[in-house]
């Protein structure tokens, strides 16, 4: 679908720069039409309202699923027919449709295809200017609307890069609650073990030396029924205690199902499905920085280039081996190209005995299996 019709999507026409363009078509629609001759009206209405459309369409657009040159194609219609309205209706107001249609530019173009664009514009706005309007003005009436045009365009570069501060920043952000989530885990884990061994070393060796003290004082002639009694409970009090014992060595791993969804949170789209089991827990805390930082490396590739709207995340436990899936519904690739994040990915897995495996040719899914010690 190019269009999404969901709420994230539909939001997008009351956020700040998109209210500002939809505004100011309408005050410009208004203004022009007032003015406009009879005979011009259904021209310059059309005009116009092919503008609107084209800046709505470019708002609603799916910018994960649609094509660049779409994007593109929408944009420059923009500026054909501001350039047509400038032409037509001979209107102060008219240049600023261009204004809007430059501000859409800079994430659709590399830096010089913005600056060859902005001169042409600029330049056909002079000769409309110059010849059709007869301004005795036009250098400086086009430098006025071309320093419109940089401004905002400035403004979308600089909404750009804070909306990718932000994004980064919440990764981030992710990527820490998921570290300090792993150390709590395994500090958890260490502490369970400090505690079986001073059970076992100091109240098991206290224990096993009271009850054969007591087994001794029992064997003697005219020994007192308590003393049996006592040698019972502190034999039983021992079982006990090894019992303690051997449950806190029996530590059942590392539990990553915090840490994962952790990771998962700041991720807005695609929307993200998580299945993890409860018993895929992993031995030592190196298993459990690899299946964190595979799984972070595959979220973060599907939020940056797959398109998906969604994705699905599963931690099981297969045998003695975790699985970790990660599939999407998105655009896929014919020809997958390893990069520095799958080759991270495959050094990672490959230093813990673990191994990765790609499919992208429905969607994407990455495949990490990690056997346990």
């Amino acid at each position: 679908m190019l269009f999404a019709a969901s709420r994230p999507v539909l939001r997008r026409l009351i956020e700040p720069l998109s209210l500002a363009g939809l505004l100011t078509w309408a005050a410009i629609f208004l203004g022009i039409a007032r003015n406009a001759p009879p005979a011009l009206m259904p021209l310059i209405v059309g005009l116009l309202g092919g503008f609107g459309l084209c800046l709505i369409a470019g708002m609603l657009i799916d910018d994960e699923r649609a094509p660049l040159r779409w994007r593109r194609v929408l944009v420059f219609v923009q500026v054909l027919l501001g350039l047509a309205t400038c032409t037509i209706a001979r209107e102060g107001l008219a240049p600023v449709l261009l204004v809007i249609a430059v501000a859409q530019l800079p994430p659709l173009l590399p830096r010089r295809g913005f600056v060859v664009l902005m001169i042409a514009i600029n330049l056909a706005l002079f000769l409309i200017i110059s010849r059709i309007w007869h301004s005795a003005t036009p250098v400086l009436l086009t430098m006025i609307h071309a320093g419109f045009q940089v401004f905002a365009a400035a403004m979308t570069i600089y909404a750009g890069r804070a909306e990718s501060a932000r994004a980064e920043l919440a990764q981030v952000n992710a990527h820490l609650l998921a570290t300090h989530s792993l150390l709590e885990e395994s500090a958890r884990d260490r502490e369970r073990l400090r505690l079986a061994r001073e059970l076992h070393d100091v109240a098991g060796h206290t224990l096993t030396a009271l009850k054969l003290q007591l087994a001794l004082l029992a064997r003697e002639p005219g020994a007192a029924p308590a003393v049996a009694t006592a040698a019972g409970l502190a034999d039983s009090l021992l079982g006990d205690i090894r019992g303690v014992v051997g449950q806190l060595r029996q530590a059942d791993g590392l539990d990553l199902r915090q840490a994962i969804a952790q990771l998962a949170a700041p991720i807005p789209r695609p929307v993200v499905h998580l299945d993890l089991a409860e018993d895929a827990r992993v031995d030592d805390i190196a298993q459990a920085q690899t299946l964190l930082r595979v799984a972070q490396e595959a979220l973060t590739n599907a939020a940056r280039h797959s398109g998906a709207a969604n994705l699905w995340l599963s931690l099981t436990r297969e045998g003695r081996a975790l699985v970790l899936e990660v599939r999407d519904d998105g655009r896929g690739a014919r020809t997958l190209t390893a990069g520095h994040g799958l080759a991270g990915m495959r050094e990672r897995l490959a230093a813990i005995g673990g191994t990765l495996i790609i499919a992208s040719e429905r969607g994407f899914t990455v495949s990490a299996r990690v056997p346990l010690s």
